[in-house]
């Protein structure tokens, strides 16, 4: 099965922590937003996920992931102690409508990501080929200033 991930758009760097798994290519994830969550949970602010959201749409990467790679992804994304949990949606491509999973925060919608975080994302998503409009509005969400 895919992955879908929409706040790890960078294929370098999921090809060091999953070395099994190729990129498969971008989609969308209609019908959902981005946002942060669990303020209190992260160590520099707010953390991504995604929350359901007719009208909306998140731009993700897709990942053949294979079952070796999966409980390492499961592991440095923290879902083997529940922080983040996966659950199976459908993604938007240009071939069609893909299954695939991807990680949600358990934890409250709000806060603030650190401006590194966001960066961070944005640059990724402009590496992948996000829209560059997608990109802008990464680039000036809200977020917490260094050292907050």
């Amino acid at each position: 099965m895919y992955a879908a991930y929409g706040s790890n758009l960078d294929p370098e760097q999921m090809l060091g922590r999953c070395p099994y798994s190729p990129c498969r290519g971008p989609g969308w994830l209609e019908g959902w937003r981005l946002t942060f969550g669990g303020e209190e949970l992260g160590w520099e602010g707010s953390l991504a996920t995604v929350v359901e959201d007719p009208g909306s749409r998140v731009f993700v990467m897709l990942y053949e992931v294979s079952s070796y790679d999966e409980s390492t992804l499961d592991e440095i994304e923290f879902a083997t102690t529940g922080l983040y949990n996966k659950i199976t949606v459908r993604v938007q491509t240009l071939d069609g409508v893909v299954l695939s999973w991807l990680y949600v925060l358990d934890g409250y919608e709000g806060g603030l990501p650190s401006a590194r975080y966001l960066g961070v994302m944005a640059d990724a998503a402009e590496r992948a080929g996000a829209p560059d409009d997608y990109v802008a509005e990464l680039r000036v969400r809200p977020c917490r200033a260094f050292g907050e």
